[in-house]
């Protein structure tokens, strides 16, 4: 199966220079180029992942963002935020609209191809490191007192939260089947299971919710 790409910048450089990686890709190829969010929404539906620059003219990236993880006819698709800077603090709130992660523009080739195959397949949150020092960052230090736990919470069970919890934490779902003694697939169906009570549409929001919630505090390791 052909990943179909939707690049998303108002740089004409910068979206010929990803054109370039991806269509030499194998299995990948750019099916529309964007220069602002508005025309970023109207081509979604041709895409399987949206590159999505967070700083553009008119609508920005994170508008977007929100507008395409809103629509049931695009849940398919899935959006990298790109970034000049890892601390934006637009990015935390693109992963809340419901982005799937985020790479800053610099990427190299290959951690570009990468990420555009893992969230592809479903995995989503990218660089789970990178991710939690953003978290981090604006949910507060290590002794930032935890927020109160949101009553969605309370339709987990508790190995749902567990789940959630080494999701925050960046563990894959084979490394949640690991530490549950169980198959990848029954983790990767708690996994799911946690998400659609909680109602996202994504791991890089599981994660997000795991640190807001308290389950995660900021600089805990897994």
């Amino acid at each position: 199966m052909t990943v179909r790409v939707l690049l998303a910048d108002d740089q004409t450089l910068i979206r010929a220079g990803f054109r370039l990686i991806i269509d030499l890709a194998d299995g990948m190829e750019v099916v529309g180029e964007a220069c602002d969010g508005r025309e970023a929404v109207a081509l979604a539906g041709t895409a399987d992942v949206v590159l999505m620059d967070i700083r553009m003219p008119g609508m920005d990236g994170l508008e977007a963002t929100r507008r395409i993880a809103a629509d049931d006819r695009l849940a398919a698709v899935r959006v990298i935020v790109l970034t000049t800077f890892e601390a934006d603090d637009n990015v935390l709130a693109a992963l809340r609209a419901g982005a799937s992660g985020f790479l800053s523009k610099d990427v190299e080739p290959d951690e570009l191809l990468r990420a555009i195959r893992v969230v592809h397949a479903g995995e989503a949150l990218l660089t789970p490191r990178a991710t939690r020092g953003l978290i981090d960052r604006f949910l507060g230090g290590a002794d930032a007192p935890p927020p109160a736990v949101p009553p969605s919470l309370e339709a987990l069970t508790d190995r749902e939260r567990e789940v959630l919890r080494l999701v925050a934490l960046g563990r894959s779902n084979e490394q949640i089947a690991e530490h549950f003694v169980l198959s990848p697939l029954t983790a990767k169906t708690h996994v799911h299971r946690a998400m659609t009570k909680l109602g996202v549409r994504d791991r890089a929001q599981l994660v997000v919710i795991g640190y807001q919630s308290g389950l995660v505090r900021p600089g805990e390791q897994a």
